[in-house]
């Protein structure tokens, strides 16, 4: 692909999924400067792999993985307590409309995904941006059913952080 061809597919590209970069960088990184240089770090990381970039397979995909694979690395350069989602994610969360005033209950819910591990926020924050269960499963290169399994696992233990209940049905969760 020519150059400036090239480019002007990334762009048209990433202008249709650019709120992937953002949603990743808030989810892993902590404070509005720190979001704004890890989202230039995955955009330069993005451009780098767009060579690699399969056409005939989702650019979705493709740019979860990528952005996904900065933001961990990010994490564990890091090494702090997970970052505090603030009203930024929580409008993410709340479906997108700006929020003034978050809702008690999605604090309650970033909290309890702020403490998750990075690849369990990263799952978290798929499902809530409603990909399918396949698509979740070839961005974090896992199994279609241990995407079911541990979402399942993942909403109950959220439940009861945010609760401080069980599972209705009593079961154990699996997590500790």
């Amino acid at each position: 692909m020519v150059d400036a061809e090239r480019r002007r597919a990334f762009e048209a590209l990433l202008q249709t999924h650019r709120k992937i970069v953002f949603k990743v960088a808030a989810v892993y990184a902590r404070g509005e400067e720190d979001r704004r240089e890890l989202a230039q770090e995955i955009l330069l990381q993005v451009w780098r792999s767009f060579g690699s970039y399969d056409a005939t397979r989702s650019f979705s995909t493709w740019i979860y993985r990528v952005a996904l694979n900065v933001g961990l690395s990010h994490a564990r350069r890091q090494r702090e307590r997970p970052q505090s989602l603030d009203v930024a994610l929580i409008d993410t969360l709340g479906g997108g409309t700006p929020i003034d005033e978050p809702d008690e209950r999605l604090a309650q819910l970033a909290h309890a995904i702020e403490m998750l591990a990075p690849l369990d926020r990263a799952l978290v924050l798929l499902y809530l941006d409603e990909q399918p269960y396949a698509e979740i499963a070839a961005v974090l290169g896992i199994g279609e059913s241990n995407v079911g399994t541990r979402l399942a696992r993942l909403k109950q233990r959220l439940r009861r952080d945010m609760t401080g209940v069980a599972s209705p049905t009593g079961e154990h969760d699996g997590t500790r």
